[in-house]
């Protein structure tokens, strides 16, 4: 499949919410389909959407030129995972032909699975660095948390990364009682291959299968544990989105924290989130939506799809609310999937 060259329309005015905060980045699911099944992030039992449901890959390509109009400079492609999307590839062309031409950068989050096989091609379509979701070296432990035995598969897609060219950031869950005390490993064998490490407290989003409060580690106290085994030095490195960063002096690399519940960050949102049906969040904790899927598919579709994104600046909330406690109801019933990790 190959997608159309297709420029942004003419220029229109920014993406500046209620909060007078700027919109620059855009977080844009391609499908909510994983082949992982993260006890934190779905049941066993995850029931997908119709694909008949799920915006076509020419759609998400006009919906991703129709922000960058609007003065977004990053895209990151998220999921489910993004990479098990049929002809994926091409809308990563697609979209990296807008590089230098009013977007900055072009990324994507995945688990590692297939990345062996398309980590090439992401860094010819103009991809320079990506996300990697890996919460343990352990195969054991990386087994009963994905709910998979592909741990060899995705270190397999971080070599391969790595050769490629591409800079590998690692996310990692912290969740108390299972990956907790490897946390120090995982950040020593990263840095050593010279990949950034960011860690990220588990947030209340959709139903799972096990309680989240008896996992939920709060990355204050990781990050007093590892202050008292190395030294962390404030880092001034932003990378677009919510993570704030140090130096580890011992190790040589960086290292982020993402802290929806002990340290809000809400002031500096830069970034709203599309779903694979083309919903705009206006944030991740809650309910504010529009439907960019019919907009898109309307008798008037730049009209709509410009009346829309207005919308969702009118309505995009000044914080998020996330509470996690035993026996607590998600933040919101969607889970992370389906609204674009």
């Amino acid at each position: 499949m190959s997608l159309s060259p297709a420029r942004p329309a003419c220029a229109a005015p920014p993406l500046v919410d209620a909060f007078q905060r700027r919109i620059t980045y855009l977080r844009l699911s391609v499908t909510d389909r994983c082949d992982l099944r993260c006890t934190y992030c779905m049941p066993e039992r995850m029931a997908f959407l119709p694909r008949k449901e799920v915006l076509t890959l020419e759609e998400l390509h006009r919906l991703a030129l129709a922000f960058i109009a609007r003065g977004v400079t990053k895209i990151r492609l998220t999921g489910g995972e993004p990479l098990v999307r049929r002809e994926v590839v091409d809308l990563v062309r697609a979209i990296g032909r807008q590089l230098g031409d009013g977007l900055e950068e072009l990324t994507l989050t995945t688990n590692g699975t297939r990345l062996d096989a398309f980590a090439g091609d992401l860094a010819a379509a103009g991809v320079r660095r990506i996300n990697v979701s890996l919460d343990t070296l352990d195969a054991a432990l990386f087994q009963r948390l994905s709910r998979r035995d592909q741990l060899a598969q995705v270190l397999a897609g971080i070599a391969a990364a790595k050769a490629a060219g591409l800079a590998v950031k690692l996310n990692v869950v912290a969740l108390k009682g299972l990956n907790e005390h490897e946390i120090p490993r995982i950040i020593e064998w990263a840095h050593g291959e010279g990949h950034a490490v960011t860690l990220i407290e588990t947030m209340p989003l959709g139903e799972v299968d096990a309680e989240r409060a008896d996992h939920y580690l709060p990355l204050d106290a990781v990050r007093e544990r590892l202050a008292a085994r190395w030294t962390l030095a404030d880092s001034a490195h932003r990378s677009g989105g919510p993570a704030r960063y140090v130096e580890v002096a011992e190790t040589g690399g960086r290292l982020g924290f993402i802290t929806p519940l002990t340290g809000n960050f809400c002031a500096t949102c830069n970034r709203v989130r599309v779903t694979a049906t083309g919903r705009l969040y206006a944030c991740l904790g809650g309910a504010e939506q529009v439907d960019l899927r019919a907009a898109l598919r309307s008798e008037a579709p730049e009209a709509r799809l410009a009346d829309a994104l207005d919308e969702a600046m009118r309505i995009k909330p000044e914080r998020h609310h996330f509470r996690i406690a035993p026996g607590a109801a998600p933040a919101q019933p969607r889970h992370m999937s389906l609204t674009g990790g």
